[in-house]
């Protein structure tokens, strides 16, 4: 895979470009794989000795890659040398905005997470009740920033190098600006981060990071095209094509919970998605069918889950049981399916992944049971597998955009 682009980049591209181009794809391959030597980096990439040589060079003075042992120890001189990322060349923030909490990382260049934290946020924790809105959004945001601070300090970085926001809502790809109805803080914190001009900011929809996450790191690493739906209080979708997520006109591609289904008893409109997917496989939906199964609500998961869907706790235990839930579980696969099928009719993704709270509850035997209802629907085969980054899969993604916004401006855009 690497070798073509290497090969592309030197045929058709200029010079500069194409060391630039050069330079980037080694250090992707020092990042995926680890140290490497100059001889298995002309090995992946199919460039010349002379050209691996001159490329090294480069990151070497530009402060990227060192030294950092040798290949074996019969083995001595230039040839021998192992080379790796200089990982604290760069800081990644990776933020991940729920409607009550805020999960802040900070990774090093490598994307090895240094600091994590999850704090409360909003209303819950940002005030008495008799506060104004303008108090409650200012002592939220005053909590949001401070967490951001903390979590640099502790991870002993003065500041990003690039940041990513992972926020529920749909981004405007001309404007960059969050839409939807998310709560006054969600706006104040990137409005802030923003005019902090630390670093390149990149706010994107939370199912698109997780999607990444699941495309590098874990269900989807082997699809250039796949579909991840997200199963939480809501539902959503993020469209990944020939490797790249694809927003649409306004970034709403993906909101499947307008999607009309039967088994509604109605349709969505221009102002609600009541009556579409979302009445199907929301979690208030899916806690009603539950109900209607016989199955025991669970206890609460404490305070620091109180972003949690109620749903999450109703399908883990429900996998639990084993055939003591068969029928919920069968019921919640076949409203699943109904989506997932409208998706492949028009997408052929050939491959969707489970993911949110709800999709990572119900892990591999929801999944099966997902794709049994599935082929009977669509004639189209497809793969339907479980999530497997877990519950940071926002946060993950965030940081993995966030590296890639650094390399884009040590290198320039891939391409």
């Amino acid at each position: 895979m690497h070798a073509p682009l290497a090969a592309a980049a030197g045929r058709t591209a200029s010079p500069a470009t194409a060391r630039l181009i050069n330079d980037r794809l080694a250090l992707q391959l020092l990042q995926s794989e680890g140290p490497l030597t100059a001889g298995q980096l002309k090995n992946l990439t199919g460039l010349s000795r002379p050209t691996v040589a001159d490329l090294v060079d480069r990151l070497q003075a530009a402060g990227l890659v060192t030294v950092v042992g040798e290949s074996g120890a019969q083995r001595r001189g230039p040839n021998a040398r192992l080379y790796g990322i200089v990982a604290d060349r760069a800081h990644l923030l990776g933020l991940d905005l729920r409607t009550r909490t805020l999960t802040v990382a900070v990774a090093d260049f490598l994307g090895r997470v240094r600091a994590e934290r999850t704090v409360p946020v909003g209303a819950a924790a940002a005030g008495p009740p008799a506060a104004t809105a303008s108090d409650t959004t200012a002592a939220a945001l005053a909590t949001a920033l401070a967490a951001v601070d903390a979590t640099l300090a502790e991870a002993g970085a003065t500041g990003p190098h690039a940041l990513a926001i992972g926020a529920p809502g749909l981004v405007d790809p001309a404007t960059g600006r969050l839409g939807g109805s998310a709560p006054t803080w969600h706006a104040a914190l990137i409005g802030a981060l923003r005019e902090r001009r630390t670093g390149t900011l990149l706010l994107e929809n939370e199912v698109n990071l997780a999607a990444l996450a699941e495309q590098r790191d874990g269900a989807a690493r082997d699809r250039d095209t796949f579909v991840l739906l997200w199963l939480g209080h809501g539902t959503g979708a993020a469209v990944v094509l020939d490797g790249a997520v694809r927003r649409g006109a306004s970034g709403g591609a993906g909101e499947i919970g307008f999607l009309p289904v039967p088994g509604t008893g109605g349709l969505p409109s221009a102002t609600g998605c009541d009556g579409g997917f979302h009445s199907l496989a929301g979690s208030a939906a899916i806690s009603r069918l539950a109900a209607e199964h016989g199955r025991p609500a669970p206890r609460a998961d404490g305070p620091e889950r109180t972003d949690a869907p109620p749903a999450e706790a109703l399908v883990r235990d429900a996998v639990a049981a084993g055939d003591g839930a068969a029928a919920f579980l069968d019921a919640l696969a076949a409203r699943i399916a109904l989506g997932v099928s409208g998706v492949c009719a028009v997408l052929d993704p050939g491959c969707v992944v489970l993911g949110g709270e709800i999709g990572r509850a119900g892990g591999a035997p929801l999944a099966e049971r997902v794709a049994d209802h599935l082929a009977r629907l669509s004639p189209l085969r497809t793969d339907v597998r479980a999530g497997t980054v877990g519950g940071r899969a926002v946060l993950r993604g965030a940081v993995l955009a966030a590296r890639d916004a650094a390399q884009d401006e040590l290198f320039g855009p891939a391409g």
